[in-house]
C-alpha cells in the first residue's frame, strides 16, 4: 500500500501502534542484562602476543582425526561463528564429527603498528598449525578460511601446501576487481599510504562505518525500524543485540598489514596476478594442489560470487568443489538455513577425504 493512499486516520493509527510497540520494546531492553556470545565450550591451548588459539570440546566420541583450524578475518571478531547456541556453525560442525580449533586475533594496539601480513601468515598462522600438528601427531591439518581469513588461508596454503590436507574457503575474495565489487571500486582511488602514515593503526570504527555505508538504508535505517517488531520478549531482543554487539565490535587494524592488504590485494589484484609477496615468499595460487571446497553466498554484497568463483581458474587441484549458499554475507553464518546446510556440507566433504 502506498503512503499516499492511506487516509489520515490510518496514518495516525499506525503511528500510535508503532509508538506502543516502541514503548514496550524499551521496557524489554531495560530488562536485558549482559549480552553473552560464544556459547560452545572451548579451551585456550596457545597464546602469542594478542593471538589466542582455542580448541573446542568435541561432541562425538571419535571425531575426524584430522582437525580443522578456522581462520577468521582480521577486521571482525570470530565469535560470529558461535554467536549463540541455536546459531552456531561451530556447534553444528562439532556435531557433524569435526575436531575444531580457531584463531582469535585479538585487538591490535600501538605496539602492533608494524605487523605485516607476513607476520600473520608466515608467523602466527604457521606456528598455530605447527602446534596443532604436534598435538595430534600429524604433518598436516584441515584449514577453514572465512572471508578475509579465507584469503589468508589461500596465501598460507600456497606457501605451505605440505601443511594443509584439505582447504575450505567461505565467502572468500580471490579476484578483488570484479565489476560488481562496490567495496573494491571505493578503494581503487584511495591514498592508502597517506591514510596509514597519518593514522598508524586503522580504527575499526572507520572500517565498520564503511561496511555499513554499502547498504545505508537497510543497515542504518530500516533495520532499526524493523527492530521495533522484534523486541516483544527478552530472548528475541538478545538475539538482535548479539548481532549488534558483533557488528560494532570491530578491532583496529595493524597499520602495515592493512596497507599491504589494501594495496596488494584490492588495488593491484595481486592474489590472482602473482604479485603478493609475504616476507621473501611469493604467493602463487597454482601451488594449491590439495582438495578445495569453495563456499560462496549468492546474495553477498561484500564478497560478490564472482570474486570467490575466480578461485577455480587459478589453482591446480584435481579435487575442487563449489557450494552456493542462497543468502548473504551475514546470513551464511547465522540464518537457520545456514545452520542446516553449511556444517553438514563441510562435514560430509571432509569425511570423504579422511584418507
Amino acid at each position: 500500500m502506498s503512503l499516499f493512499s492511506l487516509r489520515p486516520d490510518q496514518v495516525v493509527q499506525e503511528m500510535l501502534e508503532f509508538n506502543q510497540k516502541l514503548g514496550e520494546g524499551l521496557k524489554t531492553l531495560a530488562e536485558v542484562q549482559e549480552i553473552d556470545v560464544g556459547s560452545t565450550p572451548k579451551e585456550q591451548i596457545y597464546q602469542e602476543d594478542k593471538l589466542v588459539l582455542y580448541r573446542y570440546k568435541p561432541k562425538v566420541d571419535k571425531p575426524n582425526p584430522v582437525p580443522i583450524l578456522i581462520v577468521y578475518a582480521l577486521v571482525n571478531r570470530p565469535y560470529m561463528m558461535d554467536l549463540q547456541a541455536d546459531r552456531s556453525l561451530i556447534k553444528n560442525l562439532l556435531e557433524a564429527g569435526q575436531d575444531i580449533y580457531m584463531i582469535d586475533w585479538g585487538y591490535p594496539n600501538k605496539v602492533d603498528r608494524f605487523l605485516t601480513l607476513a607476520d600473520y601468515v608466515n608467523g602466527y598462522m604457521h606456528r598455530c598449525i605447527k602446534n596443532i600438528c604436534k598435538r595430534h601427531g600429524l604433518n598436516k591439518i584441515n584449514l577453514l578460511g572465512v572471508c578475509q581469513g579465507g584469503t589468508l588461508g589461500l596465501c598460507y596454503s600456497a606457501l605451505y601446501p605440505e601443511q594443509v590436507k584439505n582447504l575450505v574457503t567461505m565467502v572468500t575474495p580471490v579476484d578483488f576487481k570484479t565489476p560488481d565489487n562496490l567495496l573494491s571500486s571505493w578503494v581503487q582511488k584511495l591514498n592508502i599510504d597517506l591514510l596509514v602514515d597519518t593514522l598508524g593503526n586503522v580504527p575499526g570504527e572507520l572500517l565498520n562505518w564503511t561496511f555499513l555505508s554499502m547498504k545505508p538504508f537497510r543497515l542504518t535505517g530500516q533495520k532499526y525500524l524493523d527492530m521495533v517488531d522484534n523486541l516483544g520478549d527478552i530472548e528475541t531482543a538478545k538475539n538482535f543485540l548479539r548481532m549488534e554487539k558483533w557488528i560494532f565490535d570491530s578491532p583496529d587494524q595493524a597499520g602495515e598489514a592493512f596497507r599491504q592488504f589494501m594495496k596488494d590485494f584490492f588495488q593491484q589484484n595481486g592474489l590472482i596476478e602473482n604479485k603478493v609477496i609475504l616476507g621473501e615468499k611469493r604467493v602463487e595460487l597454482k601451488n594449491i594442489t590439495m582438495p578445495v571446497l569453495n563456499i560462496y553466498a549468492t546474495e553477498d554484497h561484500l564478497v560478490p560470487p564472482a570474486a570467490s568463483l575466480a578461485l577455480k581458474k587459478h589453482i591446480t587441484t584435481q579435487d575442487y568443489t563449489e557450494f552456493a549458499f542462497r543468502g548473504g554475507h551475514i546470513g551464511i553464518y547465522v540464518s537457520q538455513r545456514a545452520q542446516k546446510e553449511i556444517p553438514s556440507t563441510i562435514g560430509r566433504w571432509l569425511d570423504a577425504r579422511r584418507s
